[in-house]
């Protein structure tokens, strides 16, 4: 009976351990996971030690860099593609210690510029340690500076590499390329058919689609202790020169130009003693800090030194100053994805002499895009190596996958990130059934407004008509007063007197299109408000109405005007007749930036500003105009009661304009020389052949 008991109770031992043990067994299984998973995520780490070679023994035979590679004659792409997420992998040699029989080092310590190149790679979704899975290889020999590099040494331990062959599908980094005398615009060390992402290329040493042109970085500046000025703040300086060292050919046009302008600052290093500040600068006189300097200018000088590549350019976007490159033949970094266009100035050396003439040329319009583009572009492409780094990589990865890789706009537009996008597309033909809801604003005048009621019901595609009552003190008429029209008329009576109650998403508005009128619109015929209910069919996401309006820049005041529509161009068409989508009502209501709707209800003007900016930012598009007809007054109206007679009405909508613009950190508005008319429009035919007969006359 004992032996049994005792059986019995290892038994039971036995079964409580093997649940222990397999409710501990994902716990264990997970630890050992991450631990497994820390160990690969930085695999190339994990040194293989200091080794020992004779390169005059083994006779190792480094290959030349194929100066014809393209991307189709030298990458293989067959070694990439293994995973389902349509991005290239990357393989890192794990770094080693190489020395030579008599015990020099054959390469250098990694730099930490170098170390985080290393790490972001090992970080990022590209990264493998698996070798045989790779679609490129990065060799852990720090060549970022061509004066640390022993060059036939480093080109020998290439060849040495378990995958090198011949350096096909390698990637190499180099910031600083040749030496003295003749520094060369690419990096001096036999790479056979590796991708070269290189700080100083010249039209001549870069292979188009295989190289990559990369920023010279520089290290001695902490980029991250500036503070980044707002690009609408004013520069005191046109344009700096701070670079050191620069010819003299280049120094002597520079002052020669700069004797003539007070706005052309040259400065240089100051010689404190016998010791050189890296962050002071001297000119005119006075001590200047760098790079804060740059901050005080529009433009920077970035010009040819002894290698073709320059920290003066980063320093030049980290300070939110659009460089001016002189220097011939130079591929700006990442030109292949960049549009340089937008955000740098390029003068040939031989018209040096001319840069304040250029530059004196830009409007403060295309200086403020500019400057925001230069901000944008540091941020996200150079303001540190991992930046660098990923974007070379991304770079590479659209090469192999161009149909899943980034546009155009997805390296050079600006994401607006305090607009409210649509969760749903707009649809982009609305049914034709649905029609339209004409909502019109109206205060105290019933004549002009019932007018108004009688020629909208003209149009066959109105759907319903619904009037925003905004007189807190006179209640409107008896519904028996109001005109019959033969369609639904619904009356809102609101609480406050607001400009802003137009755009309120009444739940009476059942159509998606809504035609915005004021209560003295009384020239527009039946013809053209179906003709322009059609275009906005075709248009849904934009503002399609009659009377149109343009921003222009004024250089004698450094701000925004407001103008009529007697101009080539529009960039605005007034709510008091404009067809727009529901959609925008809610977004306008509920969604739109700062405090533009208050300010709009305080002023009690500039309502339609504030659409056409909400719109032209959500969309980026411009408004549509409809029609030539320009003569948008009321017959019913003394000059004394009309909004748009009073003499600062214009100045007070430019104040709008500013104001608005100050909100959105930028101009949204888009100007655009178009107009929509019938086919048939002023052409020699019969009427009796024209859909729309009675449009557009003055």
């Amino acid at each position: 009976m004992l032996k049994l008991k005792l059986r019995y109770t290892i038994c039971i031992a036995c079964l409580l351990l093997v649940s222990i043990i397999i409710l501990l067994l994902p716990y264990l299984n997970s630890n050992e996971g991450k631990q497994e998973e820390r160990r690969t995520l930085h695999a190339w780490q994990q040194t293989e030690g200091q080794q020992t070679i004779d390169l005059l023994a083994m006779r190792v035979n480094s290959t030349k860099r194929d100066t014809r590679c393209t991307y189709h004659t030298c990458f293989d792409v067959f070694n990439c593609g293994y995973n389902d997420r349509k991005t290239i992998t990357v393989y890192i040699y794990p770094p080693t210690q190489y020395t030579d029989a008599d015990g020099s080092s054959l390469t250098t310590p990694i730099s930490q510029e170098f170390q985080e190149i290393l790490e972001t790679i090992a970080d990022s979704p590209f990264y493998t340690d698996d070798p045989t899975r790779a679609c490129l290889y990065v060799p852990a020999f720090d060549t970022l500076n061509q004066n640390t590099v022993r060059q036939d040494e480093i080109g020998q331990l290439y060849a040495l590499l378990p995958w090198w062959n011949s350096g096909t599908n390698h990637l190499i980094f180099n910031m600083l390329p040749g030496s003295m005398p003749d520094y060369s615009t690419v990096l001096e060390v036999n790479t056979g058919k590796a991708v070269l992402a290189g700080g100083g290329f010249s039209t001549w040493s870069y292979r188009r689609t295989f190289d990559v042109s990369i920023p010279v970085y520089n290290p001695l500046l902490d980029y991250s202790v500036i503070r980044q000025k707002s690009y609408l703040e004013k520069r005191k300086w046109l344009l700096i020169s701070a670079q050191t060292g620069l010819h003299k050919e280049y120094t002597d046009v520079m002052w020669e130009v700069a004797r003539k302008e007070t706005k052309f600052l040259i400065v240089d290093r100051c010689k404190e003693g016998s010791q050189r500040s890296i962050s002071k600068r001297c000119g005119n006189d006075k001590q200047y800090n760098y790079p804060q300097i740059l901050q005080d200018s529009t433009f920077c000088m970035v010009v040819r030194g002894a290698r073709i590549g320059q920290t003066a350019f980063s320093d030049a976007l980290m300070a939110g100053c659009i460089p001016v490159v002189v220097a011939d033949g130079y591929v700006l970094p990442f030109s292949e994805v960049i549009d340089w266009k937008r955000a740098a100035v390029i003068i040939r050396e031989d018209n040096l002499h001319t840069v304040m003439d250029v530059l004196k040329s830009f409007t403060m319009e295309r200086i403020y895009d500019m400057r925001r583009q230069v901000l944008f572009l540091w941020e996200n492409y150079f303001s540190s190596m991992r930046a660098i780094t990923m974007t070379t990589l991304h770079i590479l990865n659209d090469r192999v996958f161009p149909y899943s890789g980034r546009k155009y706009e997805d390296w050079n537009v600006i994401p607006n990130k305090l607009s409210v996008r649509n969760p749903l597309f707009l649809p982009l033909i609305p049914p034709s059934s649905q029609g339209f809801t004409a909502v019109i604003l109206t205060y105290d005048r019933l004549e002009s407004l019932f007018k108004v009621i009688l020629q909208v019901a003209h149009v066959p595609s109105l759907a319903k008509v619904v009037v925003v009552w905004n007189n807190q003190v006179k209640q409107p008429p008896p519904m028996t007063a109001w005109p019959n029209i033969g369609k639904p008329l619904k009356v809102i009576k609101t609480h406050q007197n607001k400009l802003s109650n137009r755009f309120f998403p009444y739940h009476e508005i059942d159509t998606e299109c809504i035609l915005a009128l004021d209560d003295d619109i009384v020239m527009l015929t039946s013809d053209e408000l179906e003709f322009g209910y059609e275009v906005w069919r075709e248009f849904p996401d934009r503002l399609v109405g009659f009377p149109s309006r343009v921003h222009l820049w004024d250089n004698s005041t450094t701000k925004w005007r407001y103008e009529s529509e007697w101009t080539n161009a529009i960039s605005m068409v007034l709510t008091g007749a404009a067809f727009y989508h529901k959609y925008f009502s809610y977004l306008y209501t509920y969604s739109m930036p700062g405090s533009l709707k208050q300010w709009v209800d305080d002023h009690v003007n500039c309502e339609d500003i504030a659409m056409n900016f909400l719109v032209a930012n959500i969309t980026g598009k411009s408004p549509m105009k409809v029609t030539p007809r320009k003569k948008f007054k009321c017959p019913e109206c003394t000059n004394t009661e009309m909004l748009s007679a009073d003499m600062g009405h214009m100045v007070e909508r430019s104040e709008c304009i500013n104001y608005f613009t100050s909100k959105y950190h930028t101009m949204p508005l888009k100007s655009v020389e178009f107009r929509a008319d019938p086919v048939l429009y002023k052409d020699d035919f019969p009427s009796v052949l024209k859909k729309y007969k009675n449009i557009g006359s003055l």
